[in-house]
C-alpha cells in the first residue's frame, strides 16, 4: 500500500532526529488525546500503550471543575489497572487472545499503562485496547472479589525481601511524600475502596487530556488515525492539580533493619535529593546517569575493590537514579555480608571522586557507554514506547534526552556530582536473616 505522506504531514508533526536518524509522528487528536507513532516497518513486532499520568502518589488532588480538593484511599490507581481488564463482555485477555497478541498493564509511582505487542493483527489488537480501557464496569460485587485478589498480592510483596528493602529505605527518607507508600496501597487502604471512588478517579484521571499512545513498530499512521477517529470518546477537558505536603530536605532516620527470610543480608543505600520544580530536565539526567556508570559499573574502581573484599556479588549488585514528581534519589543495592561495610566504601568513594573529580579518560568511556545502550534501545519496539511514554509524562523528550548525552562535558559532569549524593541525605535499609 502506498503510504499518502502528504496527508500525514498536513495533520502529523514530524519529529527527527539527525544524530540518530530516527523520526517518528505525533498529533493531539481533537478528544485531547496525544498520539505518537514511531515507524519501524523492519520490525517484526509492533508495540503499542495507552496511557494515563496517574499513578500511586495522586491520591490528594484537586479537579479544575470542582472548588475542592479530593483524598481518595491509596491504592485505587493500581486497583484500576486490575478492573478495566474486567468487562461485562468478559475477560479483554480472551479477546487478545483471539488476535496472537500479548497483553499486559502495569501501575507505577506517575503513570498506569495498558499495552500489547504483536506481530499480526495490529489494527484489530489496537481497538480493543482503545476499547477496554474507555469502558469502565466496577460493581460491589466485582469490587470486593478483588480487595481479595489484591489483598493477597500486598501480602505476597510483604513477604518479599527486596520490596521490603526499598519501601524501607523510601519511609526512611520521606517524611510526607506519598513516594514511601506501596504502589498497590495497604490491606486496610484498599478495604476503603468502592465503585463511586473507582468511577470518580476513573473519570477525573482518565481523560484523554491525560492520556497518550504509542505505537511503535510497523504500522501506520493514518490507519491508527481511523481507529482513533473510530473509538475514542470525547470527553470534557479537565485539568487536575496534584496536592502534596511540603517535604523537608532531611531524612527521616538514617538506618532501618527488618529481618526476614533471606540467606545473605540485602541492602538499599539512598541519597536524597532536593527536586526543583516538578522534573528533573534530560539533560541533568544524562550527567546523573554517566556519573553511576563511572563511579559503580562493574568496570569501575569501587565495584573491583567491593568485589575483591567479598562485599557484593556480580549478580545482584545495581545502582539508579530514581526521580518523579517532587522526589530523586541515587540509589544502590544487591545482597552483602557486610552492608554497613559497603555503605562506608560507598560513601568514601564518593567523598574522594568530589575531591578530584572524575577524570577525562573515565567520563569519555561512560559516556559512550550510556550513549551506546540508548542508541541500541531504538532497536527495541518495547524500549522506544515505554520510554516515550514515560518521557511524555514526565515533560521531556526522547531525542532532546539522547543529544543531551551527546553534548554533556566533563565539567557538566564533576558539578553535578558535586550537587547531589550528600552523606547526611544517606538512608540506609537493611534486610537481614532471621534468627
Amino acid at each position: 500500500m502506498v503510504i499518502d505522506m502528504e496527508n500525514i504531514n498536513k495533520l502529523w508533526k514530524k519529529v527527527e532526529s539527525e544524530r540518530t536518524g530516527d523520526h517518528y509522528f505525533t498529533l493531539t487528536h481533537p478528544t485531547g488525546l496525544e498520539i505518537f507513532v514511531y515507524p519501524k516497518k523492519n520490525f517484526s513486532t509492533t508495540f503499542a500503550i495507552f496511557g494515563t499520568r496517574y499513578g500511586s502518589i495522586d491520591n490528594c488532588f484537586k479537579r479544575s471543575d470542582e472548588l475542592e480538593a479530593s483524598v481518595v484511599p491509596e491504592g485505587i490507581a493500581h486497583f484500576l489497572e486490575h478492573k478495566l481488564f474486567e468487562s461485562e463482555e468478559g475477560d479483554t485477555f480472551l479477546k487478545f487472545a483471539a488476535t496472537g497478541a500479548s497483553a499486559n498493564a502495569f501501575t507505577s509511582f506517575e503513570s498506569t499503562c495498558y499495552l500489547f505487542s504483536a506481530t499480526q493483527n495490529i489494527y484489530p489488537s489496537l481497538e480493543i485496547l482503545l476499547d477496554f480501557v474507555q469502558s469502565p464496569y466496577f460493581t460491589e460485587e466485582t469490587v470486593k472479589k478483588e480487595q481479595g485478589i489484591i489483598g493477597q498480592e500486598i501480602k505476597m510483596y510483604e513477604d518479599d525481601p527486596g520490596w521490603c528493602s526499598m519501601f524501607n529505605m523510601l519511609k526512611g527518607m520521606y517524611h510526607k511524600h506519598p513516594i514511601k507508600n506501596d504502589i498497590a496501597g495497604t490491606v486496610e487502604s484498599i478495604s476503603k475502596i468502592t465503585p463511586e471512588y473507582l468511577y470518580r478517579c476513573y473519570n477525573t484521571f482518565y481523560n484523554l487530556s491525560n492520556m497518550a499512545l504509542v505505537v511503535v513498530g510497523n504500522a501506520e499512521c493514518d490507519k491508527v488515525l481511523d481507529i482513533c477517529d473510530k473509538l475514542l470518546k470525547r470527553t470534557e477537558p479537565m485539568q487536575v492539580e496534584r496536592i502534596y505536603e511540603a517535604e523537608p530536605e532531611t531524612v527521616v532516620e538514617p538506618y532501618i533493619e527488618q529481618k526476614m527470610s533471606v540467606a545473605l543480608p540485602l541492602f538499599q543505600l539512598g541519597f536524597k535529593e532536593s527536586v526543583k520544580g516538578k522534573h528533573i530536565d534530560e539533560k541533568t539526567i544524562a550527567e546523573t546517569e554517566i556519573i553511576l556508570d563511572a563511579m559503580a559499573s562493574d568496570a569501575s574502581p569501587l565495584f573491583k575493590r567491593l568485589y575483591d573484599m567479598q562485599l557484593i556479588n556480580e549478580s545482584s549488585f545495581s545502582y539508579e537514579f530514581f526521580e518523579g514528581e517532587g522526589h530523586a534519589a541515587v540509589m544502590f543495592g544487591g545482597e552483602s555480608r557486610d552492608p554497613q561495610k559497603v555503605a562506608e566504601e560507598i560513601n568514601k568513594e564518593i567523598k574522594k571522586l568530589k575531591e578530584i573529580g572524575i577524570d577525562k579518560e573515565t567520563f569519555e568511556i561512560s559516556k559512550r557507554s550510556i550513549y551506546g545502550s540508548n542508541i541500541s534501545g531504538l532497536n527495541s519496539s518495547s524500549a522506544i514506547a515505554n520510554a516515550m511514554i514515560s518521557m511524555k509524562f514526565n515533560g521531556r523528550e526522547l531525542y532532546k534526552y539522547i543529544d543531551s548525552l551527546a553534548v554533556i562535558t566533563l565539567e557538566d559532569v564533576n558539578r553535578r556530582l558535586r550537587e547531589i549524593m550528600m552523606e547526611d541525605k544517606a538512608v540506609l535499609s537493611v534486610i537481614l536473616p532471621e534468627d
